[in-house]
């Protein structure tokens, strides 16, 4: 831990993430209001936001990871807080000319501008950071994450309650600027790829052709498949929640979302500490099994201390996972190979869960809030399912996949 701590390159990304995905948070929580005013809370409309934050995703993190690949990641990262700026300025633009509709063509320019970042993030730690320090690193990164999913919606929401979406935007235009600083301090490290210069298209083919020939990439993107298009069924959803389900105003939103966030610290700490005690393939099978419960729990809930509960727990549950797949997606995949491969998932991932979300608010209005959630928590059981194909070595300290060939 205390090498880790020393690792300026590892900090600096990390306070850099921090910066700029509390922005996004803070962007999305403003936007997700101030559409649901705009409509009445029309689920339709929200649904709309949502794929309009993701569809930009799906075409563009594959191009995104390649260029990753081929870029130097110091220099990639900041454009694409440049350009979150930019994005930012233009929907400022847009909602003080009046015509709110087109925030939806405005966020989804923003959204392009972060497919550049994650990727090369992934590179520099996979650089800078020694094999031996990936576990506490990832646990460390999930840390950091919880920390803006907490900090975001709660700002996010204050910030639009006290002086509207206007400076709920103007404070993303500080919070990007800052990241890009943050990131200006990383070294101007030169990194090669070990192949000769090949089209987007051929690079495309290569990354495909690294997934078919390991197996715990078939089964993650398998199981990432399932589990996004669960997701996709209720993430727009989920403030009628708070609104339907809780008869609470839909601002407490904010409250339930920090509740989560708690709960993905706690577990992000305590996943960084045991890592190397747990076992991989049981504990992905039985967070994502305790998702499907959980969601089906907060639908049927009417009281705000058991939905709450269920969102502290599951974030707890989450961070096991996210901390157990993505230290498997830094140790086993080749540093020249990690945005490409980024690439390729990212984009499945979203796929489906636009496939999910362009269903969910018709079936929502064709059927009834706990019919969807019921059936997004049999889907993320289903997810669970798959994750039981993954082979993880019982023998190793590290607790690594232990078959990676077919």
């Amino acid at each position: 831990m205390k090498g880790l701590l020393a690792n300026r390159p590892f900090l600096i990304v990390m306070l850099s993430s921090l910066v700029h995905n509390s922005g996004i948070w803070i962007r999305n929580m403003a936007l997700l209001f101030f559409v649901m005013e705009k409509t009445q809370g029309d689920p339709i409309a929200v649904s709309l936001l949502t794929i309009v934050e993701y569809f930009p995703i799906f075409l563009f993190s594959v191009v995104g990871g390649i260029l990753a690949d081929r870029w130097r990641p110091k220099r990639t990262m900041i454009w694409g807080d440049v350009l979150s700026f930019a994005s930012i300025v233009a929907i400022l633009i847009v909602v003080a000319s009046g015509l709110w509709q087109a925030v939806f063509v405005t966020t989804a320019v923003s959204a392009i501008a972060s497919q550049f970042s994650q990727p090369s993030s992934m590179k520099i730690i996979k650089h800078h950071v020694p094999e031996e320090h990936i576990q506490i690193a990832m646990g460390l990164n999930q840390t950091i994450m919880s920390l803006f999913i907490i900090v975001g919606p709660v700002i996010g929401t204050s910030i639009y309650q006290l002086f509207g979406v206007e400076y709920s935007l103007l404070s993303l235009l500080v919070l990007f600027t800052l990241s890009a600083v943050i990131l200006s301090f990383l070294p101007s490290s030169q990194f090669t790829r070990e192949v000769e210069k090949t089209s987007i298209l051929q690079d495309i083919k290569s990354g495909f052709q690294y997934v078919k020939l390991h197996r715990h990439l078939k089964t993650l993107m398998l199981m990432f498949s399932v589990l996004a298009f669960g997701i996709g069924l209720i993430q727009p959803l989920d403030v009628f929640i708070i609104t339907d389900r809780l008869g609470i105003a839909k601002e407490n939103l904010q409250w339930f979302t920090a509740l989560a966030g708690v709960g993905t610290l706690f577990g992000a700490i305590i996943s960084a500490a045991v890592f190397k005690r747990i076992n991989g393939r049981l504990t992905i099978f039985t967070g994502l099994a305790f998702l499907g419960a959980a969601t089906i729990v907060e639908v049927l809930s009417i009281w705000p201390i058991l939905t709450g509960s269920m969102r502290f727990t599951t974030g707890i549950f989450m961070a096991f996972v996210q901390t157990i797949l993505s230290t498997l997606m830094i140790t086993t995949v080749e540093e020249r190979y990690i945005g490409r491969i980024n690439g390729l998932i990212t984009p499945l991932f979203t796929g489906f869960l636009l496939i999910g979300t362009s269903i969910s608010g018709v079936y929502l209005a064709n059927t009834s809030l706990i019919t969807v959630f019921i059936t997004a928590g049999v889907i993320f059981v289903l997810a669970a399912c798959v994750s039981l194909k993954f082979s993880f070595s019982s023998s190793t300290k590290s607790n690594t996949i232990s078959t990676i060939d077919n």
